[in-house]
């Protein structure tokens, strides 16, 4: 099937696709946006994250073909050229990315969290972030970044 779909701002035309195939893999292995990480293909680790239609999706659950005409943010798409979006700073600047694997998908739920609420409570960060899963932190940091990102908007 042929999956037509903007990533970005930019739009696409991906030929042969199978019906197996996942928003994933389309991403990563046919579009070259590897940011979102192929770790649990479950949908239980939120490192796959992207932004589907406006709303936080793990893409491994997305069958390639529903995302037909669809607007697609991953975080490749969060910077501006050489500037860094203020949450990837805010992230730097807490000392909230360590191996980087979750990176991606924590910037998009919190980037998505943070367009709904421009100044939310540590709990409502943590219902935000609870499908993201991090090996290497205690969350703290990254909840610091949230807030850090929070309060400079």
């Amino acid at each position: 099937m042929r999956v037509n779909l903007t990533v970005n701002g930019r739009p696409h035309v991906t030929d042969n696709v199978g019906e197996t195939e996942s928003l994933l893999f389309l991403l990563r292995e046919r579009l070259g946006y590897p940011a979102a990480k192929n770790a649990c293909e479950q949908g239980e680790c939120g490192s796959c994250t992207v932004q589907l239609n406006g709303r936080p999706v793990c893409s491994c659950l997305v069958a390639a073909g529903q995302a037909e005409g669809a607007e697609v943010g991953t975080v490749e798409g969060m910077a501006d050229g050489e500037s860094l979006h203020p949450l990837q700073r805010a992230f730097l600047d807490a000392g909230a990315v360590q191996c980087g694997f979750c990176t991606p998908g924590l910037l998009v739920a919190a980037d998505d969290l943070l367009a709904r609420q421009k100044h939310p409570s540590d709990a409502q960060i943590r219902e935000a972030l609870a499908g993201n899963l991090c090996r290497c932190t205690g969350y703290e940091k990254i909840i610091e970044a949230v807030r850090l990102a929070a309060s400079r908007s």
